[in-house]
Parts: C-alpha cells; structure tokens; sequence
C-alpha cells in the first residue's frame, strides 16, 4: 500500500491508497523535526489506533513535512517513520515540495505556503527551487497564521488594539503579559501557538484593523517570497494553506495590485499530492 503524508507544524494528513487506487484518510497531529525526535514521531503515530491497522502493510511512504530542509532533519523524521512502517521504503522532504506538487498542471508556476508559517519556490517539473529562504516564525514568515498572531498579541500588550477586539482576546484567553511571554517564550511550539490566533482574528475580517493587517502581511509575503523570481508575472502563483483559503479575497486583490496572477488556491494539498503520485509514481510502488 502507498501512504502519502504532507505535514504543517499544526496537522498532518495521510492518504492510505490501495492498488486499485481506493484510498482512506486519517489525521494526526504535525511532525516537525525542530519539535519532534524519533521517539516522539513513533509515540505520536502508534497512538493513532486505525492508521497502525495498516503499519505492516505500507510499501512506500512519501512524507512531506515542515522542518525537512536538510538531510540531519530528513533522517530523524525517516528514523521515527521507519519505526512505525517497517516494511515500507520512505521518501522525505520539504512540505514546500509537497505545495509544488499538490499545485502542479504540467506547466512552470510558482507554489505558495500560507499556513502556520510562509514559503515559496517555483517549479518546473523536475526541479523545485527557492530563491529567497524562508525565516520561520521569528524573524520571516510574512503572511502566515504565526506572523498575524505574532502581532495581534503584541498590538494587544501595547493596547493597540480597538476596544473590541481586545476585550473580547481578554475574555475569551484571560491573557497577560505573563502568559504570553511564557508560552512564546519558554513552551514549545510557540509558532503554533501564535498561529491559533488566526480563528479569532478572521472572527473581526472586515474591520478596518483585521483587513489592513492581513493586506500587509500578505503584501509584504508577496514582495519578498513571490516578486524574487524572474519570471513572477509570467507564471501563475498557487497556494496552499489555510490563511491562503480563508482569506483569498484579500491575497487575490494585493497580488492584482503587483500584476501576479493567482492560480490554484488550495486549503490542503492532499488531494493534489494523491494525483500527483497517481500520475507519475503508482506504477513503480511494490505492492
């Protein structure tokens, strides 16, 4: 059986596909090397009852995750994979490759991630290439649910805030100065936690304060991760992501605004990593 996996530092989805191309679903949280050591990658994954029904029979694993950028970080995500899929030959790599592929219609195009965090690369087929390198949460991320968080939190601290939002951020997560600092700080997975920000800030889309503040992130996402290649106004730009999904309206008018055009806006690019491994890999998976 092939199972294909493309993970953001929040979820990871997986598609179990039989040889008749049938295929089943499941769900679990992110793998993120920078988070997560082999122990906890096999913890995680063997806690997921109905995914382990399958473990021995997974022939091939493509896994495509956040934090897979360099061969250290590939091999502790393979180690942990290897663990749980003893039977399976396991690829690993970026998501941002997964974005290319899931995006991909035979042509080169520039692939997008709008997500937890933000990326870019353009591909024409064969190879997947950055020009520009993505910064992660604290010092880049432009666009992503971590950088919107990062500064609802802080405009909150600094009672930037309209009156609103703050009391209704106060009532709802009885924040402080101390919990804020704490969790950012001190606990991990801070990017995930300044990206679950991102349901109470689209809770206020259309308020001056929420519009102009996704408008500049995304602007700003576009200067430095999209107008870098060459050929940015010849190709479409597509996206992955769940800032990309929800608020496609905003990222449709500030790409109009720098004559990019939009292609494929995609929540969650499962379904076109299934097509795409259909497409070009199926026939050489050892079932």
């Amino acid at each position: 059986m092939l199972l294909i996996a493309d993970s953001g530092s929040t979820k990871c989805d997986w598609r179990l596909v039989a040889e008749d191309k049938s295929y089943q679903d499941f769900t679990s949280i992110g793998i993120n090397p920078y988070f997560h050591n082999e122990e906890v990658i096999e913890s995680e994954l063997q806690s997921n009852g109905r995914m382990m029904e399958f473990a021995d029979k997974v022939t091939a694993l493509f896994f495509y995750g956040a934090g897979c950028s360099s061969k250290d970080l590939k091999r502790i995500v393979d180690n942990g994979l290897s663990r749980v899929f003893p039977n399976a030959q396991i690829y690993v790599d970026h998501d941002l490759v997964a974005a290319a592929f899931a995006v991909y219609e035979d042509e080169p195009c520039i692939a997008c991630i709008l997500g937890t965090g933000s990326n870019s690369c353009h591909f024409d087929g064969d190879i997947v290439r950055e020009e520009v390198p993505a910064l992660a949460f604290i010092l880049g991320d432009e666009g992503s649910g971590s950088y919107f968080g990062k500064k609802l939190l802080a405009d909150y601290l600094y009672k930037k805030l309209p009156a609103e939002m703050s009391q209704k951020l106060k009532s709802e997560f009885n924040l402080d100065k101390n919990t804020v600092v704490d969790r950012v700080y001190m606990q991990p997975h801070a990017n995930v936690y300044l990206a679950s920000f991102m349901k109470f800030i689209t809770q206020f889309r259309g308020t001056p304060y929420v519009d102009e503040m996704i408008s500049e992130g995304i602007g700003k996402f576009l200067d430095i991760h999209v107008k870098c290649f060459r050929n940015a106004e010849e190709v479409s730009v597509n996206f992955v992501g769940s800032v990309a999904h929800y608020h496609e309206d905003i990222l449709k008018k500030e790409a109009q605004k720098r004559n990019l055009r939009v292609g494929k806006i995609v929540k969650k690019p499962i379904d076109g990593l299934y097509h795409y491994h259909i497409k070009h890999y199926f026939a050489k998976i050892p079932f």
